[in-house]
């Protein structure tokens, strides 16, 4: 299966999309266009793609990794980690959509910060859990498992366009 987000990865993705959802909310509100009702509407949306999106991950990663059920323990704890974290980070976007109107622009740089450490200490939790996964996966589980977090790829065809 050709695996599109690998998990190093999902946080930044995951920041990425709510930094869009961000910028987009700001602009419909300061152009009065969007009613608040219908702007929670569309952040509800976005949020429900977005668990889509990580439990999506959480399949293939259980699928590529083969976990047993005598590894379901270590495996439930991380993919509990990846749940609560793509939640954390959902809730404070939603707060910064919310305030960002209007925050000064120290405001908002510190808002950011805020939400760049916390995806640091979800990366941290995170680790720890694989951690734990890792210690209880086969040498074959293992080697999938380091294949796929260091985001390896297929040598890519040359074409003009990556000659340059």
């Amino acid at each position: 299966m050709k695996t599109i987000l690998r998990l190093a990865a999902v946080p930044a993705v995951l920041m990425l999309v709510f930094l869009t959802s961000a910028a987009e909310a700001q602009t419909a509100t300061s152009s009065h266009q969007v009613k608040p009702t219908s702007e929670m509407a569309l952040a509800d949306k976005r949020s429900e793609k977005r668990e889509d999106l990580v439990e999506k991950r959480i399949d293939e990663l259980h699928s590529q990794l083969k976990i047993t059920p005598q590894q379901a323990p270590q495996w439930n704890a991380f993919a509990h980690t990846m749940r609560q974290n793509a939640q954390m980070m959902e809730q404070a976007f939603h707060e910064r959509i919310l305030k960002l109107p209007s925050m000064t622009a120290v405001e908002a740089m510190e808002s950011y910060a805020t939400i760049a450490q916390m995806n640091a200490d979800n990366m941290q939790r995170l680790s720890a859990t694989f951690d734990e996964l890792y210690g209880v996966l086969s040498p074959g589980q293992q080697a999938i498992a380091d294949r796929l977090f260091k985001n390896e790829h297929p040598p890519r065809r040359k074409t003009p366009q990556t000659m340059k």
